[in-house]
């Protein structure tokens, strides 16, 4: 089982490299964190953007060009679209977010015609935690792109949250449906779908994991929290995942976690469509998105 970056990176370096497209791939930070990629042996890239702005952030960064495959494309609607077109032509298993907003990125993905999203498939953010105060890696959705899961939209979340954890090399992986409470309160939706994702678990609905929920964060992850309450549960203190009612409580989590957690690394990626999509903050550390691209390596096909 894989329980932090090192691991990560340590299994990518056993397997065969996966290829990496990066959509108007000119700022410093994409270009950096795909030379350290390069680098560790884990993926080859293709940069597609204005070639005059790789070459001098290159010549800036002390980056030999000579590591990528350069696609000189001087307009960034365009190279978006040239980009998502490569990987869903399977000239590349991997995309990445460059320079380009994030709304022009998610229209390229989203295209009907030449986009990356599989019909009636749903597209999720997964986020993947590595803090020192917790004895492996938690996985948690969604941060970034459904704002309010309905219950069908749970279930996809919870998927893409199992099969990251498979990948890990976690065989059974305990999902804790967050909510504010771990009491059973029908006042409160989130604690009735995370109520029905539990039942749905033990019966085989879900199958590949084990949900129980409603729980609440403290009790999810912390063992002393589980004894004092006495709460018996499988998942209750030892949860690979964490399935979040909703995108503040998702996003607010990880942000604490990035900004006030001392010795935390952090990876996210885009899960549900034909590749996985690394989708960055503007504000991430090289170092996340050096990770984000290891963990799409990890679940590309």
């Amino acid at each position: 089982m894989i329980t932090n970056f090192n691991e990560l990176f340590e299994e990518l370096r056993s397997r065969s490299k996966k290829r990496m497209v990066a959509a108007w791939g000119v700022d410093d930070h994409t270009i950096t964190a795909a030379s350290k990629a390069i680098e560790k042996g884990i993926v080859e890239v293709t940069l597609v953007g204005d070639k005059d702005k790789i070459l001098e952030v290159c010549q800036n960064e002390k980056i030999d060009p000579a590591i990528f495959t350069i696609i000189d494309n001087k307009d960034e609607l365009k190279s978006i679209a040239q980009a998502v077109g490569m990987v869903r032509d399977g000239e590349g298993d991997i995309l990445m977010k460059g320079l380009c907003s994030t709304d022009k990125y998610m229209r390229g993905i989203l295209n009907k015609e030449r986009g990356l999203l599989p019909p009636k498939a749903v597209l999720s953010h997964v986020a993947v935690i590595e803090n020192p105060n917790y004895h492996k890696f938690l996985i948690l959705g969604d941060m970034a792109v459904i704002p309010a899961p309905d219950f069908k939209q749970k279930q996809a979340i919870c998927k893409y949250l199992v099969n990251t954890a498979k990948a890990m090399g976690i065989a059974k992986p305990k999902v804790a449906a967050i909510a504010a409470t771990e009491q059973m309160l029908d006042g409160m939706p989130a604690c009735v779908e995370a109520a029905l994702l539990a039942k749905m678990s033990d019966r085989g609905q879900i199958a590949g994991c084990v949900i129980d929920g409603p729980l609440a964060l403290d009790v999810a992850i912390d063992a002393e929290s589980v004894a004092i309450k006495k709460i018996k549960s499988e998942v209750a203190g030892d949860a690979d995942c964490l399935l979040f009612p909703n995108i503040e409580s998702a996003n607010v989590f990880y942000k604490v976690n990035s900004k006030l957690c001392k010795g935390v690394r952090q990876a996210a990626i885009m899960a549900g469509g034909m590749a996985p999509c690394v989708l960055s903050s503007r504000a991430d550390s090289i170092d996340t998105k050096l990770n984000s691209i290891a963990l799409a390596a990890l679940t590309a096909k």
